[in-house]
């Protein structure tokens, strides 16, 4: 193995020894993302809620799904498109922030997501992490539609080593920022899996959004 092989390797192992816990993630978000505070909700019609259909069925959620595809090694993503709802935007690598939120992209730009770093990049073994706005104080954001999402749906991400990873939704549910099921959203079933999260449930000026809607994918396709 070449000195350049090598030197790849342990920055691939630098990498994941410095990936935060899921347990960690988890009670970070317990209190909502930082996408929370942003979030303004001040539209006649707000974000449409996940129906209760489309709840993640417990025997997918356990691991049985048929046409998953093989993981991926690592590569940063840099694009997401979800053409149900048209979205297509770019993705920014996104981490904490220094009050201990999840970071989110900045406000102004509405047609911007986020990448957090503190996982595995889409397409790889494990669950990756996609976060973005629903709303800004000029109107809708890059995930405003997400509740609308239906099983079956899919998500494309492009990553910089050319190949986008096609993800195929099974589940989309909001959930109470007080009682944010970590283990559930974040826990590995032991394929490539995605989890888009933006704002939702009811709204408040004083406290903003009461949760978050996330949309459960598994890797089907790449391309």
């Amino acid at each position: 193995m070449s000195a350049s092989e090598l030197a790849g390797l342990a920055e691939e192992e630098e990498r994941r020894r410095k990936r935060a816990p899921w347990g960690v993630i988890a009670l970070v978000l317990l209190t909502g993302l930082a996408l929370i505070r942003n979030g303004s909700g001040e539209f006649d019609v707000g974000p449409p809620q996940p129906a209760s259909a489309a709840a993640a069925d417990s025997r997918v959620a356990g691991g049985t799904f048929g046409n998953s595809a093989r993981p991926l090694p690592y590569s940063v993503p840099d694009r997401v498109a979800i053409p149900a709802i048209q979205v297509d935007a770019p993705l920014m690598p996104v981490g904490l922030d220094a009050d201990g939120w999840v970071g989110a992209p900045p406000p102004e730009d509405p047609n911007l997501a986020g990448w957090f770093t503190g996982a595995v990049s889409p397409g790889e073994k494990g669950t990756a992490v996609v976060v973005g706005h629903v709303d800004n104080q000029r109107g809708p954001a890059v995930f405003y539609g997400l509740g609308a999402l239906k099983k079956g749906n899919r998500v494309e991400v492009g990553r910089k080593d050319g190949k986008t990873a096609v993800f195929e939704i099974y589940g989309i549910e909001v959930f109470e920022k007080n009682n944010f099921p970590g283990d559930r959203v974040y826990g590995s079933k032991g394929t490539p899996e995605l989890r888009v999260i933006t704002c939702g449930g009811g709204f408040s000026k004083q406290n903003g959004y009461a949760g978050n809607v996330v949309a459960f994918a598994r890797l089907v396709e790449v391309r």
